[in-house]
């Protein structure tokens, strides 16, 4: 199916919105260090290829952790020189400067660190408080704007977690500006269980805005646990923010949050855009297929509204 031929989404822009965003697609990581098995690496590097061919201009690698973490990603040395060749930005997490020198060894020129707004998903995911990870993050990012790679700061648990419940909003923007003085040129903000709603993003967004951070270095990160992310997703974009992570296909979660759900799929987040004439550069139709490829793969369907609506009318 075709989606342009048929004139749909029909495109009806809305005042207050950009006219493009950038699709962090955070799938071949994010999604895969989620799952049971182990995806060959063959299938990784073919995934990510089909993606680059879809018109997205940002996708996130792998991981250079230590294998007893994420299993899933222990194949990054053999991963990314595979990928050197395409022509998209190839991020990967590094979670310390061991991480980072695998990762510089191999020619990453943008790199990732993950941290938390809240002391129980820090000691959960990091073993660590959240300032001992901020000093853990500092020589890493040192580091690498030294030699010119550009880092992005995630930042976890930014409105609710599974121990604490509520997170307050000032203490999410504590941990951004701390992440933007270690010289981190962007930040994802994550809603790592899924439990945010408008309010809450447009809360925070205001609050940072407030506290000097700029809009254009915010990404927003929106798990579908409770159907919120695509509505919080425009909330982020009525605050001006044009950089969305998702995940083709709707896969992945959080192998250290277990009430998390799949991210935001992609082809979700494309339909909608399109809907809104905003423009991502994406074909939507390569896109429903290289996710159909992958679910197949994968053994089960993908979790994706738009993957389940379009690829059913195909057949």
């Amino acid at each position: 199916m075709n989606t342009p031929e048929l004139g749909l989404p029909v495109p009806v822009p809305a005042e207050g919105l950009p006219a493009r965003v950038r699709i962090h697609e955070v799938g071949a990581r994010d999604g895969l260090q989620n799952e049971k098995a182990t995806v060959p690496t063959a299938v990784k590097a073919e995934f990510v290829r089909l993606l680059a061919g879809t018109g997205l201009t940002t996708i996130e690698a792998t991981s250079f952790v230590h294998p007893k973490w994420v299993p899933q990603l222990a194949d990054a040395e053999d991963l990314y020189p595979q990928l050197s060749d395409l022509p998209v930005a190839l991020p990967v997490l590094v979670p310390n400067e061991r991480g980072l020198d695998r990762a510089l060894a191999l020619g990453a020129r943008r790199v990732a660190v993950f941290a938390s707004a809240t002391e129980s998903f820090a000691k959960a995911n990091l073993n660590r408080t959240v300032d001992e990870s901020l000093a853990m993050f500092e020589p890493v990012v040192t580091r690498a704007k030294g030699e010119n790679v550009h880092v992005r700061g995630y930042l976890s648990m930014c409105f609710g977690d599974p121990w604490e419940g509520p997170v307050p909003v000032p203490q999410v923007v504590r941990v951004c500006r701390a992440l933007l003085d270690l010289g981190c040129d962007e930040l994802s903000l994550g809603d790592t269980i899924g439990v945010a709603t408008p309010g809450q993003v447009t809360a925070l967004l205001t609050a940072l805005t407030e506290a000097g951070v700029p809009v254009s270095a915010l990404g927003v990160h929106f798990h579908d646990t409770y159907g919120q992310a695509l509505a919080n997703t425009l909330a982020a974009l009525q605050q001006g923010v044009t950089t969305v992570d998702s995940s083709a296909g709707g896969l992945g979660g959080c192998p250290f949050a277990k009430s998390a759900t799949g991210n935001l799929a992609t082809e979700d987040l494309v339909w909608m855009l399109r809907g809104l004439g905003i423009d991502t550069g994406v074909d939507l139709g390569r896109l429903v297929a290289t996710s159909v490829w992958m679910a197949a793969h994968l053994g089960r369907p993908s979790p994706s509204r738009t993957v389940r609506a379009l690829s059913h009318q195909e057949s």
